[in-house]
């Protein structure tokens, strides 16, 4: 396993393609758009920066990391030289399906293609393939190179072993792992939207406000971050799509609560908007 290949050089990206880098692999980012792919290298060498000055990466662990990552909108060329690629789009099972045909046409043999989905079947995804043995799901977790948790989803013909080699790239970027059978929305999907969404119904009847819902989910229960801010730092559009993917599957508890709708109606989004459930200055997004 040397080679990397990611798909989408959004958030989740552009955050697993630097983690991976900085754990040795030569990674290469993929995004069919260029201004994408300069905004991504932008960020990531910021942050490389930063980790290096904070003292969480030596200077030569950044340069050497910075070395080994391309960027590409080239995705058939991209996946000829990949030994894994993980797909990190998004969470649209037609066009996930669509970036899995060309990986598993132009992909080596050997290539084990992963989803980085938060909610939809790998198995599904897999079935579009001609080697669903090799296919997996392992959803990381924002900002990936602070999140410690690797989910690990198992399609229904995964082999144990394309479990064992994620399980061992991802120990390598010092994630743990929990390995899920697959069921819509696995672990922490599934319980993080019925937070996020009963926080939302809370705001949305006028029990308290944003500030003060989320501070209570953070010193009485000791979440680290309260369920609005985070439904900001994903994106509510990500999480109205998740939503709606598991109250499709799972049933009427999962509803989307009718003031993430509006919001996402009105074109706030969140962080990357400026404005969510919060306002964010250009500094702060």
């Amino acid at each position: 396993m040397n080679r990397i290949v990611v798909v989408g050089s959004g958030t989740m990206g552009r955050g697993i393609a630097y983690a991976a880098a900085v754990a040795g692999y030569m990674v290469t980012l993929q995004d069919v758009s260029a201004q994408a792919i300069e905004q991504a290298r932008r960020y990531i060498e910021k942050e490389a920066a930063k980790s290096a000055a904070k003292g969480f990466i030596t200077d030569k662990q950044k340069d050497q990391a910075l070395e080994q990552l391309l960027y590409t909108t080239d995705l058939a060329a991209a996946a000829r030289e990949a030994d894994l690629a993980i797909e990190a789009i998004i969470e649209v099972m037609e066009a996930k399906i669509e970036v899995f045909r060309t990986l598993d046409e132009y992909a080596p043999r050997h290539a084990i293609l992963a989803t980085n989905t938060s909610t939809m079947s790998p198995t599904e995804i897999a079935a579009s393939t001609s080697r669903p043995e090799q296919c997996i799901a392992m959803h990381f977790f924002n900002p990936v190179h602070k999140m410690k948790l690797v989910e690990l989803i198992r399609g229904l013909d995964t082999s144990d072993a394309t479990v064992a080699v994620v399980r061992d790239v991802a120990e390598r970027m010092g994630k743990e792992t929990v390995e899920v059978n697959e069921f819509p929305g696995f672990v922490t999907s599934r319980m993080n939207c019925l937070i996020g969404n009963e926080a939302m119904n809370m705001l949305m009847e006028g029990v308290a406000s944003a500030m003060d819902i989320d501070k209570a989910l953070k010193l009485g229960l000791n979440h680290p971050m309260g369920p609005l801010e985070l439904a900001d730092l994903v994106g509510l559009d990500a999480r109205l799509r998740n939503m709606e993917y598991l109250y499709k599957h799972l049933g009427e508890k999962y509803r989307p609560s009718p003031i993430l709708v509006k919001y996402v109606k009105a074109g706030r989004l969140g962080r990357k908007s400026g404005k969510g459930f919060y306002t964010y200055s250009d500094e702060s997004k």
